[in-house]
């Protein structure tokens, strides 16, 4: 999956695992040998796991052929704010993002060290650039979110059918 606009250098790739014991497994067995046979194909590949937290609009699947484009928000939260981060994920942002035309559905994940990962799946790339430039402000004083990030990194990356297993 490559980020809309960005070189074609970059790519996201995200796993859905149906438990950390089948990860665990993956990791002790299969990992090394799929790693090893991938040596050289890529460059500075950065891993991250979260645990769902909760979903965004509907119950959550790892489906992307009725979405063309995912946003993939990873946020680290200031100390002594991750609750009210997420009550605000959970009261304000994902409201507004399952009311917005054009959302498929998303996920909200939680990872050691006040991480955090919002990733929402679009029908398109301008559904979700309206929902940016018509509410992101806004909800951003709501829910003070300048008060609880500390760092924000994200993407709109477009999904590449052929890449989906």
């Amino acid at each position: 999956m490559v980020p809309v606009g960005a070189s074609t250098e970059v790519a996201h790739v995200f796993a859905f695992w149906e438990s950390r014991s089948f990860y665990d497994s993956f990791m002790a067995r299969s990992h090394d040998r799929l790693a090893a046979a991938q040596a050289g194909t890529y460059t500075d590949a950065r891993v991250s796991l979260f645990d769902h937290r909760f979903d965004v609009k509907t119950g959550f699947e790892p489906r992307f052929t009725d979405a063309d484009v995912v946003r993939v928000a990873h946020t680290r939260v200031r100390e002594g704010r991750v609750d009210h981060f997420a009550l605000m994920q959970e009261k304000v942002w994902n409201p507004a993002m399952a009311g917005s035309p054009g959302m498929v559905r998303g996920l909200f994940g939680e990872a050691p060290g006040r991480e955090f990962l919002v990733l929402s799946m679009w029908h398109a790339a301008a559904e979700h650039g309206k929902y940016r430039q018509e509410r992101v402000e806004r909800l951003s004083l709501r829910a003070q979110t300048e008060a609880d990030v500390e760092a924000l990194t994200g993407d709109v990356v477009d999904l590449e059918a052929s890449w989906t297993v």
